[in-house]
């Protein structure tokens, strides 16, 4: 079979892996998407509890969109917020379901390892002509299968990045929660009446936040402090009434809200260095505050909402890049930078500025923005529908820009004021 005759691997059953599929799919090219989980959708399970920012309107991919509607699938109303469970259950399973799709979608397939059959990184000669080969765990059996070109959509959210500073994974530990917990719900009882720090500043710490306070108002013992590496709380708020997401700029005015009640103890300009378990279970957090140790605590439980970092074991013998600090796609570093870039936002772009030094490989969506942490699925949605035109031979598609963003309403020049007390005898951290 010749190369060309192959199918388009997408690694990857979220979003944008299957936005890329529905993309193959309008312009009559094959694929075959794999997915490690045992169904489409599974890191939205993990948090199907959490309310989204962006309303469906921003969340469905056009060419998605378009075979639902072939089949009469419903569409949710483009003005509503859905849940995470939402994403997974009323979109990206019922799209995978449809007869276009759902014959080359595999399942409980991990991706192991990705090379240019016969060939390993190093080698030059003839390389753009040899098929790509993936190695799969398909439930447990080893397949392999071969592809012309292909798209990783991996995504983040299973690599989260350790609570220590620095980078070291730290030791299991039962009192430490990675992601959002169903605080409201199924995890209730490991929080109520407890003392309990979120570290970080995105999204995922905001939502955690919010939740916990709502938990308090029914556990009043519950204590919760905030601690951050940025210099002010106030910076991670967001836009509030500026952000043409209102729902995003919302979600940081509740909690300037809630911080400017006195209901939290935030400590912020402050890095973990350690952590120790002490002999009752609790926690005390060995942090870096103002040029000096401090020790924080002892907590009960700690959620760890410090984001994310892509996964490149299974690429060894493909030749790909990275921003060597952001470990995203080099060209979109400048455009994302939390050091240097202020505002949530980034401009559209597509298959030019994805580019892999492997030719027709591609790492999109989440993952093209490394360790970044803001992404809307909306901007995973353009990059796949360019890619998928340049691999069809459009290249006219694949130039232009068919997306306009929502902007965030804030740069560092306008954060969101607020006023910031320290409850009284919270007992949730303490210095010494």
């Amino acid at each position: 079979m010749e190369t060309t005759q192959l199918p388009v691997a997408i690694i990857g059953g979220g979003p944008v892996g299957l936005a890329a599929a529905a993309q193959l799919v309008k312009r009559g090219q094959s694929f075959l998407l794999l997915e490690s989980g045992a169904q489409l959708g599974t890191s939205f399970l993990d948090y199907g509890h959490v309310r989204l920012f962006s309303a469906w309107q921003y969340n469905i991919d056009e060419a998605a969109k378009e075979l639902m509607e072939k089949h009469e699938v419903p569409i949710p109303a483009p003005d509503r917020l859905p849940y995470g469970r939402d994403i997974a259950e009323q979109y990206l399973q019922p799209l995978g379901q449809l007869p276009e799709l759902k014959p080359f979608i595999h399942l409980n397939s991990q991706v192991l390892h990705i090379s240019r059959k016969g060939l390993d990184k190093v080698k030059m000669e003839g390389r753009d002509e040899r098929p790509f080969e993936l190695v799969v765990q398909e439930d447990s059996t080893l397949r392999t299968f071969q592809a012309r070109a292909v798209i990783d959509a991996t995504g983040t959210w299973q690599q989260p990045n350790p609570l220590v500073s620095g980078g070291m994974p730290e030791i299991a530990n039962p009192h430490i929660h990675y992601g959002i917990p169903d605080i409201l719900g199924a995890d209730r009882q490991r929080f109520e009446h407890k003392r309990i720090a979120v570290v970080g500043s995105g999204h995922s710490a905001l939502n955690s936040i919010l939740d916990l306070v709502a938990l308090k108002n029914d556990a009043p013992a519950t204590a919760i402090s905030w601690i951050l590496r940025r210099p002010n709380a106030a910076s991670a708020l967001g836009g509030g009434s500026d952000d043409q997401l209102p729902e995003r700029g919302a979600l940081g005015s509740r909690v300037g809200s809630v911080m400017a009640s006195g209901a939290i103890a935030t400590q912020t300009a402050t890095t973990i260095a350690s952590l120790e378990s002490n002999e009752d279970g609790t926690v005390t957090l060995i942090a870096n505050q103002n040029g000096g140790f401090v020790e924080l605590g002892p907590f009960d439980e700690i959620i760890a909402n410090t984001g994310s970092k892509p996964d490149f074991s299974f690429l060894r013998e493909i030749r790909y890049s990275f921003d060597p600090a952001l470990e995203s796609v080099p060209a979109l570093a400048p455009l994302i930078d939390p050091n240097v870039h202020s505002c949530g936002t980034v401009r559209p772009h597509g298959e030019q500025e994805l580019r892999q030094p492997e030719k027709d490989f591609y790492i999109v969506g989440v993952k093209s923005y490394g360790r970044a942490p803001t992404f809307l699925m909306a901007t995973g949605y353009e990059q796949v529908r360019s890619v998928a035109a340049h691999l069809s031979g459009d290249t006219e598609a694949a130039k232009r820009v068919e997306l306009k963003l929502p902007e965030t309403g804030v740069c560092s020049s306008r954060p969101i004021p607020v006023q910031v007390l320290t409850p009284a005898g919270s007992g949730s951290a303490c210095c010494g």
